[in-house]
């Protein structure tokens, strides 16, 4: 593997070999990436994704590492991180974004632009790619209510535009999970509004997100996918497993379905806690609880 090369051959990108991503996740875990890579221009993705697959050289992108969890052996191969790719444009009712920039930072952009529909995300963590990627929601909203098109690289390394229809979105999941690639912008359409009527509705979402959620430790966000018929943090408070503390990995006191990093958790320690939490949660109410969380990486030797 030319991991050791990609300095030489990329002496512009800022290149860090065998960095512990633990650095960068939500979570606070994680073991380290063979090489972590943070792209500034797009054709430097590009440049990339063309060089790894020439050279057989496993990659993929963490967006900005918010809802996902790192397994402590790593990853090996090439891991890209988008988060210098946040240039907005701003065109009439539509809105270009780059997909490293922080949907949360996007949400002020509409609204410092008069633009209402995005509001709904005000709160939510991850990245613009991220956040297309898995039609990202919250309040009653999702991506795919304002999403117009995103430029989409291929493995080969061709762009293309993909619309609404292509990305078929549904709960949680847009067609770009099934295909290998990297979503390098988005384009949203929002609606002319008022100023103070957009500020007021992110006012009161900020409030209610920071009233139910533990936002003064780490964590990876919501942990499952809202099963059909019931709310995930009442089962987990009725199977009496809120506050459950695995090594340093904690079910939230706060919010039952967010899982907390409180005494230097592993990825371990988050995993179990997840698979003992879906066991449970069968046994007691014959619910499968599937993860809305992504997990990835390889176990620690």
């Amino acid at each position: 593997m030319l991991i050791s090369e990609l300095k030489k051959d990329f002496p512009q990108m800022k290149i860090l070999l065998n960095e512990p991503l633990k650095n960068y996740t939500y979570t606070k875990t994680g073991g380290p990436a063979d090489a972590l890579i943070f792209p500034s221009e797009t054709n430097e993705v590009q440049a990339i994704v063309l060089y790894c697959e020439q050279q057989q050289i496993p990659w993929m992108v963490l967006g900005n590492a918010s809802n996902l969890i790192v397994r402590d052996g790593g990853i090996r191969g090439v891991v890209l991180m988008l988060t210098d790719l946040t240039a907005c444009e701003i065109e009439g009712d539509f809105l270009t974004v780059q997909a490293g920039a922080r949907l949360i930072d996007t949400t002020y952009q509409a609204l410092n632009a008069s633009l209402t529909g995005m509001e709904f995300a005000c709160g939510i963590p991850g990245s613009i790619g991220g956040a297309v990627y898995m039609n990202a929601g919250a309040y009653g909203g999702e991506i795919k209510d304002i999403f117009s098109t995103c430029e989409f690289l291929q493995e080969d390394g061709t762009v293309i535009t993909l619309n609404r229809e292509a990305m078929a979105f549904s709960y949680r999941h847009s067609t770009v999970q099934d295909t290998k690639g990297v979503v390098l912008s988005a384009t949203f359409q929002l609606q002319p509004g008022e100023k103070k009527a957009i500020n007021e509705r992110m006012k009161e979402l900020t409030f209610l997100r920071e009233s139910k959620q533990p936002l003064e430790y780490p964590s990876c966000g919501s942990v499952f996918k809202r099963p059909v018929g019931h709310f995930t943090g009442k089962l987990i408070q009725d199977a009496g497993l809120q506050g459950l503390k695995w090594g340093g990995a904690q079910i939230s006191e706060k919010h039952a379905g967010f899982i907390v990093n409180i005494d230097h958790a592993t990825a371990t320690d988050y995993i179990e806690l997840i698979a003992h939490i879906q066991e449970v949660i069968f046994d007691q109410f014959a619910v499968q609880l599937e993860t809305e969380v992504r997990i990835i990486g390889e176990e620690r030797p």
